[in-house]
């Protein structure tokens, strides 16, 4: 059977094959730690699982309008316009998940041999989508510079050029969590207005912040009309199995990721979009206690680490850490799985060989127990 080349050229996604290797081992009665998923550890709030519940009784199970129910969108707008985005509810497409947001805009934006621009370490989606919209991705290393963009800009102005079609910007980062400044933004902001372009600029970890100031792309002058801003509901409000996402874009845009998904997806769930607006109107203290514990988590892994000898940048969003591995990193990571039973991430995946991601969305105990497996094996 013959396949496309755009699915071909692509990679199974490295984090998912990481999860099914531990599953099977817990399968198997091995009691791994596993701090490879990218997924809060924290249940969905009860008030918008009542909501979701009460939508359901309350007969919303069938068809949404394509881009989303005028509630949800509205809210999404309100939320974005207190952000100082200049967003109405005709700019927002709802979406089952920031995911399909994601891929929706690649589809929209990137035509065959168009260039894209990824700042590495960057998440593993990003290459795959922009390689099946017919993109071959340049990448610019963060490394050299503790993962902060700021000191890298004079290397992305070499790889953005008039032949650029879309720069994917993430902050707070997966996998790093870093944080971009203000500085950094507006050195995004001249090359993409130099060069006329798009940028889709993932703000999914927005809210997972842990004191730096959030820069929205599109807030830059020059930035609204050639932004598109991705963001969603599964990190902030642990709500990663509802399957809800969206982006806010200039209409013009909207009307062209409009066609992709009403031909693909149709809508996101439509009781689920109803428990979205329950999240965004009414869950500010749930989501706080949320960050405040992922913050104490991050400050107790990383002197976890500095006790034995390992030292890394301060991850200031997200629920990520990238430690300094071997070389060969995705060798290290599956026998730091199959030895000590502790999942991570091999770096390389994202970009980054010689690092393994860890996700500190577990607690304490099991991040105290995943360190000193490590140390035990002698991983560290």
């Amino acid at each position: 059977m013959r396949f496309a080349d755009r699915v071909t050229r692509v990679e199974p996604s490295a984090t998912l094959a990481v999860s099914n290797l531990a599953s099977e081992l817990e399968a198997d009665g091995v009691d791994v730690v596993d701090l490879s998923v990218g997924e809060p550890d924290f249940d969905t709030p009860e008030n918008v699982k009542q909501a979701g519940k009460d939508a359901l009784d309350a007969g919303e199970t069938k068809y949404a309008p394509s881009n989303g129910i005028p509630r949800l969108r509205e809210e999404v707008a309100a939320k974005l316009r207190s952000d100082g985005l200049d967003y109405e509810a005709g700019n927002v497409v709802v979406t089952p998940g920031a995911k399909q947001a994601l891929f929706e805009s690649f589809q929209a934006l990137v035509d065959e041999g168009d260039g894209v621009t990824l700042l590495d370490p960057a998440w593993v989606s990003y290459e795959a989508m922009a390689k099946m919209a017919g993109a071959d991705p340049s990448r610019v290393d963060l490394a050299p510079h503790d993962f902060q963009l700021e000191p890298a800009l004079d290397d992305l102005a070499d790889a953005v050029t008039d032949d650029t079609a879309v720069l994917v910007v993430n902050s707070p980062s997966n996998p790093t969590g870093a944080v971009y400044s203000r500085a950094a933004m507006e050195g995004v902001r001249d090359l993409a207005v130099e060069h006329d372009v798009t940028v889709i600029s993932d703000e999914i970890y927005q809210h997972i912040n842990y004191g730096p100031e959030h820069v929205s792309l599109a807030s830059l002058d020059g930035m609204f009309e050639r932004t598109v801003t991705i963001n969603g509901f599964s990190k902030a409000y642990s709500m990663t199995g509802w399957r809800l996402g969206y982006l806010a874009a200039p209409e013009n845009v909207v009307s062209q990721v409009g066609k992709v998904q009403s031909h693909s997806v149709s809508s996101a769930a439509t009781f689920v979009q109803h428990a979205g607006v329950e999240a965004m109107t009414n869950t500010d203290d749930a989501v706080d206690e949320m960050v405040e514990a992922f913050e104490e988590r991050r400050d107790f892994l990383l002197e976890l680490f500095a006790d034995h000898g390992i030292d890394m940048p301060t991850p200031e969003g997200a629920f990520y850490a990238m430690i300094p591995v071997e070389e060969d990193d995705e060798q290290w990571c599956q026998n730091a799985l199959k030895e000590a039973h502790v999942a991570t991430v091999p770096g390389s995946a994202f970009g980054a060989p010689g690092y393994a991601r860890l996700s500190y969305a577990a607690s304490k105990e099991r991040l105290e127990e995943g360190v000193e497996r490590l140390a035990d094996a002698g991983f560290l």
